[in-house]
């Protein structure tokens, strides 16, 4: 197992009217030392903070190799390039650390790393939204990605302190039994009314509490949650 994973960019992002929403997705390259409080770096900002951001949602990570993936997907000229003309690394999905080596088939929830000064932890993968349909002007793009697990994930923050690009993220901690995001998404998203594996996902302790709270009631309901507003922006 590698312990040690160097960023290719991270990002932060102020709130704008863009795509006909407030939204903060349009991040941009940040390469000096910054911050990382438990709500996030210094400087991002969050547009919807009921559904985005928390103690639990501080960090967004993406893999930068799914962009290949989406481009052969829906053509070229659809989805971005994740290099612009000068050859610096672009976040389309919102992300604020992007790497290369590092999926969802590889981190575990409850991972925790040492990043420069701080320590950050796996708490949840990202739920894919209607934000970024809109954003890339592509209908199903948040269905699609929820249905093949390249959503990325979320971290929370358990020891602040100054973080930068050029710190590797060095794992220090994987808990027993530990499951990864795809294997997370694939039950929560794929068969989200799995009695026994909502179960076994009901066991993993360092789940965010949005999503632990959304296992409990699956499993006393035997329900789904909407996942309308969610996905497509309508009930």
């Amino acid at each position: 197992m590698q312990s040690k994973y160097y960023l290719t960019k991270i990002y932060c992002g102020k709130v704008k009217k863009r795509y006909g929403i407030e939204t903060a997705i349009d991040k941009q390259p940040v390469t000096t030392n910054l911050y990382l409080s438990i709500e996030g770096l210094a400087g991002d900002e969050c547009a919807d903070k009921i559904h985005h951001g928390g103690l639990d949602r501080a960090l967004h990570q993406y893999p930068s190799e799914h962009y290949a993936y989406w481009q052969d997907k829906y053509g070229a000229n659809s989805m971005i390039s994740n290099a612009d003309n000068d050859n610096k690394q672009t976040a389309g999905m919102g992300e604020n650390l992007s790497s290369i080596g590092m999926t969802e088939l590889t981190v575990c929830l409850g991972d925790r790393y040492q990043w420069g000064e701080a320590i950050i932890e796996v708490s949840q993968p990202r739920s894919p939204c209607f934000k970024l349909n809109k954003r890339w002007d592509i209908e199903n793009l948040s269905i699609d990605m929820q249905g093949v697990s390249r959503c990325g994930w979320l971290y929370r923050v358990i020891q602040p302190g100054t973080v930068s690009v050029d710190e590797p993220l060095k794992l220090i901690t994987r808990v027993t039994h530990a499951m990864t995001i795809a294997e997370v998404c694939e039950i929560f998203f794929g068969d989200p009314l799995n009695y026994e594996k909502l179960r076994v996902l009901k066991q993993q302790s360092t789940l965010s509490d949005s999503w632990m709270d959304k296992v409990k009631q699956r499993l006393a309901t035997n329900e789904i949650e909407n996942w309308n507003f969610r996905l497509f922006d309508h009930t």
